[in-house]
């Protein structure tokens, strides 16, 4: 019988190459398997939560800027004023406050302080916005503030989840490693004993 074809002289089958799983591994210790469900555990919310969470904060934040902009829109609305004083200009090109006076549906002069050009002249017409009460306030909310909104909280949501996920990994990976090394200590103060005494025979 040829060498290829003899059986294995220790009656064991030979051993195959290949990759042994790690879950296969008997070395592992059940921290090390802890870990890996954990590990899977924290992957599958990261998959499943990331989206779910943008899409969350995203929509209510939107919907919340939107009811923000429909109320605005309904209580502020822009009249014609005329400026009392003149404003001169200045370097830095800025807008500046000065006393307006208008006259509202009512036939009420209404008076108010406002941002106008510099440059602007005394009676010049300017377009301001004014509640419903009659005081100078600024321009609405419009769709693109309230979309701009519901972006950033869900960059931000997403954000969140990344580093929170992140941060549960880091912590369970230094309490389990922080475990090992203890164990680790207590496994080799019962062991250097009986492994010094061998020299000192």
């Amino acid at each position: 019988m040829n060498a290829q074809g003899s059986p294995n002289p220790f009656g064991s089958p030979s051993p195959r190459r290949g990759h042994v799983p790690a879950r296969a591994n008997p070395l592992r210790r059940p921290s090390d398997r802890f870990e890996w469900w954990f590990r899977h555990l924290l992957l599958v919310l990261l998959v499943v939560g990331l989206p779910v969470a943008t899409y969350g904060a995203g929509t209510t934040a939107y919907e919340a800027s939107m009811r923000t902009v429909r109320a605005q829109a309904a209580q502020r609305h822009e009249v014609t004023a005329r400026t009392s004083t003149d404003v001169p200009r200045e370097d830095e090109g800025a807008k500046q406050p000065v006393q307006v006076r208008w006259t509202d549906v009512d036939g009420v002069v209404r008076t108010g302080a406002a941002l106008v050009e510099q440059g602007t002249s005394k009676g010049d017409a300017v377009r301001v916005w004014v509640d419903r009460d009659g005081h100078v306030t600024g321009p609405p909310r419009n769709t693109l503030d309230a979309t701009t909104t519901g972006w950033f909280a869900g960059a931000m949501a997403a954000l969140g989840t990344v580093l929170t996920t992140h941060l549960l990994w880091k912590g369970t990976r230094l309490l389990l490693d922080r475990r090992r090394c203890a164990r680790w200590d207590a496994e080799w103060d019962r062991a250097e004993p009986l492994w010094s005494a061998r020299f000192r025979r």
